[in-house]
């Protein structure tokens, strides 16, 4: 049998990587010395999901589960940048749940045209034109585009519909939805004829609201029997639960009693994802259904049952689906109910943009100790120093060189050195198998940057200016300290331990 609804599929994502920039010199007539003129690598496509109407189904994913977007083109010379790879748009359909691969719930795609960045597209890197300044003037390096994201996703699709329709396989509800809708299921009198959620949208009077028809449940459907578990998740929505019970069945040791029981189990034992913020299915709005009464040991049961099923407090109602009996009073009765949890939903309020700035004193990065298998070594995690590693060309010495001289000014071997690490200890830059391994050299320090940490200068340190009477007293003081050495010296020379040198004197 072909597959053509696919609720659950597994997508493997990639981004696009960022282009290449280029080191290039500009070469004209008569002009040797023309520059640096490497342009710069495009950036990488992203990844996006968006919710489209025409979409109903991730039957397309379930056959091709491996997408990439496009790369960035890499820089030319004379100039010239890269084009940015273009995003891949992946169409969902509308109430598509992503979950990361251990189960997190990443984004609710509901409302037509919502939209996701599920991978990040990188970096392009900048040319040697773009790395230029006073003191480096001829870059003979470029930087490396920044790989783009890869990603494993759960896409998972649960129907959004304000009535399902659930109960025994064959109990009728296919027949119920093509009667109050313009939907045509396939109907058929034999076991789970139903194998996808059929929708529908019915009217009544002014009201307007959808149904699904779930296909059926059996005991032990919330662990996985029948088709239950795979489906039990386009109930999670709805605000409103019909059971359709079957009055006319000739299966042995079940009535309409024992199967609502049945089925009521089944949803008490179903967890829905609280993450989704829905309530669990045993606190839903119920109305019974008891169908086939075209049948007449059908009606009888369903006018013996009724009343004990009134006494449990649930609002019953007889129909027939081909006979197009009670119909009526079951389509308004599920639109009260529909209205009522309508009005119950509180208000959405547009989410506000908070601005959270980064701190003054947060260095973007952290440094610390581990014990690996050889040994301790240092970490060094942080958005930029992983990113420039990463678009670094460890073939290229003057390129490496760049690159220590980034880690220097962000502050990363002031922190090192902090945390006790020493010329020759280990250091990783990244928290993934692809991390950097080097051994750490530290930059030889002059004696100017002895007086005090890069950026300073310890004579330009004060804060605040003398006063005038400040610089007066000073220069009085100074006056004063002149003056009393002079009437010193004149005291010595009075008292014969030395005297003046006559230009006649020629005495030693």
């Amino acid at each position: 049998m072909a597959v053509n609804f696919v609720d659950r599929v597994v997508l493997h994502l990639s981004a696009g990587s960022g282009g290449h920039g280029v080191a290039s010199v500009k070469r004209e007539k008569f002009k040797p010395l023309g520059g640096p003129d490497g342009g710069n690598g495009g950036h990488g496509g992203s990844v996006v999901l968006r919710v489209d109407p025409q979409s109903t189904t991730l039957l397309e994913y379930h056959r091709h589960p491996h997408r990439k977007a496009d790369n960035g083109k890499p820089g030319a010379g004379d100039e010239r940048n890269g084009a940015d790879g273009e995003d891949l748009v992946l169409p969902v359909p509308e109430g598509t749940v992503v979950k990361d691969s251990s189960g997190t719930i990443l984004v609710d795609l509901v409302g037509m045209g919502t939209e996701h960045i599920i991978a990040r597209g990188g970096r392009g890197g900048l040319g040697n034109k773009a790395l230029a300044s006073a003191r480096r003037k001829a870059p003979g390096f470029a930087l490396l585009g920044e790989p783009g994201e890869e990603v494993d996703v759960v896409l998972e699709l649960k129907t959004l519909a304000d009535v399902a329709l659930i109960g025994y396989p064959s109990a009728g509800k296919s027949s119920l939805v093509s009667v109050l809708s313009a939907a045509r299921p396939k109907i058929a009198d034999y076991p789970f004829t139903t194998l996808v959620p059929n929708l529908g949208v019915v009217t009544a009077g002014s009201s307007r609201f959808t149904v699904a028809d779930v296909p059926g449940l059996i005991p032990g459907a919330h662990e996985g029997k029948g088709l239950g578990l795979e489906f039990l998740r386009h109930v999670e929505r709805c605000s409103v639960l019909v059971h359709v019970i079957d009055c006319a069945t000739l299966e042995p040791g079940r009535d309409p009693m024992s199967d609502l029981d049945v089925i009521e189990t089944e949803l008490s034992l179903y967890v829905p994802d609280a993450d989704l913020g829905g309530r669990p299915l045993a606190e839903r709005t119920r109305i019974v259904v008891l169908n086939k009464a075209d049948v007449p040991e059908a009606r009888e049961l369903a006018e013996m049952v009724k009343p004990d099923l009134e006494a449990r407090g649930l609002e019953v109602f007889i129909v027939s689906a081909v006979a197009h009996e009670g119909l009526k009073e079951l389509t308004y009765a599920m639109a009260r109910h529909v209205e009522a949890a309508r009005r119950e939903v509180e208000q959405v309020v547009p989410q506000r943009i908070v601005l959270r700035p980064r701190s003054v004193d947060d260095t973007g990065f952290t440094v610390t100790k581990e014990n690996g298998p050889d040994g301790p070594f240092y970490r060094v995690t942080g958005e930029r120093p992983i990113r420039w590693v990463r678009q670094t060309d460890f073939s290229n010495d003057e390129a490496v060189g760049y690159l220590a001289d980034r880690l220097a000014r962000l502050g990363v071997e002031d922190e090192l050195y902090k945390v006790g690490a020493v010329a020759g200890d280990t250091v990783v830059i990244g928290a993934t198998d692809d991390a950097v391994v080097f051994d750490w050299e530290p930059t030889l320090q002059s004696g100017a940057e002895l007086l005090g940490s890069r950026g300073t200068d310890l004579r330009l340190s004060e804060s605040s200016r003398p006063t005038r009477d400040e610089k007066r007293e000073a220069y009085q003081d100074r006056y004063a300290a002149r003056a009393a050495t002079q009437e010193e010296l004149e005291q010595e020379r009075r008292a014969g331990l030395w005297h003046l040198r006559d230009e006649d004197d020629t005495t030693d």
